[in-house]
C-alpha cells in the first residue's frame, strides 16, 4: 500500500515539461508512481486540479544558529521550502572551538542583523568540529533537508583568534584553514563559502573576517574543493569581484562557483547583466560560474536606533551600534545632515542606500502624532511640507525617539530592468536570506512571490518554468541529487498549491525568539501543503504541522 496518493493534480514535475493531469503515489519516502493510479493509499489527498510542484530548494539561507534550537527551520517549510542550504557568505558557526564562540556570535548578530540576546540565549554549542556539527543537527532533527558550507569568517575566526578582522594570514594560518575545509568536506560540508562585500561588518563595526583575506589565501582555500574533488564555492562579491578571477577559480578547481548576489542597482544598471553575460562566456568555455539573483526587491524595515540600511554609508560609520543618545545628537546636527546629503548624492558600489526617497515610506509610527504617516512615502511627505526629504526623515525619527519603523526598498526595485535577470541563462533565482536579517527584513516566501507576481500576475514566466526555476535548477547547480523533481524514484519533497492564488504575504512581526525578542516571517498564501521526504511539514495555507522532523543532513553531493 501506499503511504501518501495525490490524486488529479496539475503536475509542474520541475523538469521545465508542461503541466499536465496525474496522480502521483508516495511510498517510504519517494516517488513510488506517476499517472492514473488505482492503488489504496494511507492517506489520498483529492488534488482537484491544484499544482503539484517539487519542494522549493532554497540554496541562500542562515539557519545555522536557529536550527540549534528550531528543527522547523521556520518560515521556511511552511513557505513550501523543503531543503535550505546554511552558511553563505561564510558566515556559520561551526567549527567552534569555545574560545571562539562569542566573537562568532557577535559577529553574526551585526552581519547578519540577527538579535544578539537570541543567540547568546538559543544556540546549542554542544559541538566544536564541523562534523560534530552535522552530528548535532542530525541528533536535533529538520524538519527541511539541509545541506552546509563550511565557512570562511568562521574560519578565521578559530585559526587567527582576535586578529582575523585584522589582517592577512601567515601562510602557516592558510594551511591550517585549508586543513579545517577539507576536513569539513569530509564530513559532508556541501563547500565553502566567502564573502568580500563591504556591507559586511562584524561587532563593533569591524570588516568580517573573510574581508580581510587577499588573494593568495582564497586561492588555497578554495583549491581544496579541487584537492577534494568535490564541492562548490559560494562568494559574495564585493565592488572588486570580477568574473574573470572566479572563472580562474573554476579552471584551477574544475568545480562550480557560485556568487552573490546579483541585485539591480539604478545607479550602475550596467553591472548586473554585464556579469551574467561573462557568466555564460565562462559557462562555454567549461567554467561553471554561476550568479544569484532575487525576484524580490531588497526590503528592509528599520528604525534609526538600528538602522542597518545606513551603515554602508561612510557618514553613519560612527553611528554603528551607537546608543540612541549619540545617534540623536549626530542626526539633529545640520553638519551632519549637509555630510549625508552629500554622499547620497555620491554613487559608490558597496553603498546599501542611495537616498531614494520615493522607495521609503514609514511603515509604523511610534506615536499618535504620526499615525496619519503611515503608508506614505518621505519623498511624498517631504513635499507636503515643503521641506528636504533628509530633513522629514531625521525629524520625524527625533520626534518619535528614534522609535519610527521606516521600509526601505533598496535594491532591485526597477521590475523591467529584473526581468532579464531572471530570465538569464547563468542566473540561480534565491537570495532569501532566510534566518538572517530577522529583525529587518523576511524574504523566505521568495518562491510563492515568484508563482503569484511574476507568473500570474506580470506573466513573465509559464509556471512550469518558474517551478524549475527554484527546484530542479539549483538542486542540479549544488549537486543535491534525487531533489527538485517530481520523479520515479525521487525523494518525495512536494509543494501542493493553487496557482489561482499563491502568494507570500506582508512581512509581520512576532516575538519568539530565545530571549523574547522578535522576527519578522510571512504567511503563505494558497498552500495546500508540503511534504519533505513524503512527510507532511505544512497543512493548508502554510499552517505547520507539528509532527516528525523528517529532514536529512545532506552530506553526499553529485557536482
Amino acid at each position: 500500500m501506499n503511504d501518501l496518493l495525490i490524486r488529479g493534480a496539475r503536475l509542474a514535475d520541475g523538469s521545465g515539461n508542461p503541466l499536465r493531469r496525474a496522480d502521483v503515489a508516495v511510498r517510504h519516502g519517494r516517488i513510488a508512481e506517476i499517472g492514473r493510479i488505482a492503488d489504496p493509499a494511507a492517506e489520498t489527498i483529492e488534488a482537484d486540479g491544484l499544482v503539484l510542484a517539487p519542494g522549493v530548494v532554497d540554496v541562500h539561507t542562515h539557519y545555522d544558529a536557529q536550527l540549534t534550537w528550531d528543527s522547523s527551520a521556520s518560515p521556511s517549510p511552511e513557505l513550501g521550502v523543503t531543503t535550505v542550504v546554511i552558511g553563505n557568505c561564510g558566515f556559520g558557526i561551526a567549527p567552534a572551538p569555545p574560545a571562539q564562540r562569542d566573537a562568532i556570535a557577535r559577529n553574526l548578530s551585526e552581519v547578519e542583523g540577527m538579535s544578539l540576546t537570541a543567540l547568546e540565549t538559543g544556540i546549542d554549542w554542544s559541538f566544536e568540529s564541523f562534523a560534530d556539527y552535522l552530528g548535532l543537527l542530525r541528533r536535533k532533527g529538520s524538519h527541511p533537508n539541509v545541506g552546509v558550507f563550511v565557512g570562511h569568517s568562521t574560519l578565521r575566526s578559530v585559526v587567527l583568534g582576535d586578529e582575523a578582522s585584522e589582517r592577512a594570514a601567515t601562510p602557516e594560518e592558510v594551511a591550517d584553514m585549508r586543513r579545517l575545509v577539507l576536513e569539513a568536506l569530509q564530513a559532508g560540508a556541501i563547500g565553502f563559502a566567502s564573502s568580500q562585500s563591504l556591507s559586511h561588518r562584524g561587532y563593533g563595526g569591524v570588516p568580517m573576517p573573510s574581508r580581510l583575506a587577499d588573494e593568495d589565501e582564497l586561492r588555497s582555500l578554495v583549491g581544496a574543493l579541487g584537492e577534494a574533488g568535490r564541492g562548490i564555492f559560494q562568494m559574495t562579491a564585493g565592488p572588486g569581484t570580477t568574473v574573470p578571477f572566479l572563472e580562474s577559480l573554476a579552471v584551477d578547481t574544475g568545480r562550480p562557483i557560485i556568487f552573490s548576489g546579483l541585485l539591480h542597482n539604478e545607479q550602475f544598471p550596467e553591472r548586473c547583466p554585464a556579469m551574467l553575460d561573462e557568466c555564460v562566456a565562462a559557462q562555454r568555455r567549461g567554467n561553471r560560474v554561476h550568479a544569484q539573483v532575487s525576484c524580490q526587491p531588497l526590503s528592509m524595515d528599520f528604525s534609526l536606533a538600528n538602522a542597518y540600511p545606513l551603515q554602508s554609508l561612510e557618514v553613519w560609520a560612527d553611528l554603528r551600534g551607537a546608543d540612541a543618545a549619540a545617534v540623536a545628537r549626530a542626526i539633529g546636527d545640520p553638519a551632519f545632515r549637509d555630510a549625508f546629503r552629500r554622499q547620497l548624492a555620491t554613487p559608490t558600489k558597496g553603498k546599501l542606500f542611495y537616498g531614494d526617497w520615493h522607495r521609503v515610506e514609514v511603515a509604523q509610527a511610534a506615536t499618535p502624532a504620526y499615525r496619519d504617516a503611515e503608508g506614505a512615502q518621505v519623498d511624498r511627505l517631504a513635499a507636503a511640507q515643503g521641506v528636504d526629504p533628509v530633513d522629514l526623515f531625521f525629524d520625524m525619527a527625533l520626534a518619535e525617539d528614534l522609535g519610527t519603523v521606516f521600509s526601505a526598498k533598496l535594491l532591485n526595485a526597477d521590475e523591467d530592468a529584473v526581468e532579464p535577470l531572471l530570465r538569464h541563462e547563468a542566473s540561480v533565482i534565491s537570495m532569501s536570506d532566510a534566518g538572517a536579517h530577522l529583525m529587518f527584513m523576511c524574504d523566505a516566501g521568495y518562491a510563492l512571490h515568484l508563482f503569484g507576481h511574476w507568473v500570474r500576475e506580470r506573466q513573465a514566466f509559464p509556471l512550469e518554468e518558474a517551478v524549475r526555476q527554484v527546484t530542479s535548477l539549483p538542486a542540479d547547480v549544488y549537486g543535491i541529487a534525487g531533489r527538485g523533481r517530481v520523479d520515479v524514484g525521487a525523494h518525495a519533497d512536494l509543494l501542493l498549491f493553487d496557482a489561482d492564488t499563491v502568494a507570500a504575504s506582508r512581512p509581520r512581526r512576532v516575538w519568539d525568539l530565545p530571549g523574547g525578542d522578535s522576527r519578522l516571517v510571512r504567511d503563505a498564501v494558497g498552500v495546500h501543503g508540503v511534504w519533505v521526504n513524503g512527510v507532511k511539514v505544512a497543512a493548508a495555507d502554510g499552517r505547520r504541522d507539528p509532527g516528525r522532523a523528517p529532514g536529512r543532513i545532506l552530506d553526499r553531493f553529485e557536482n
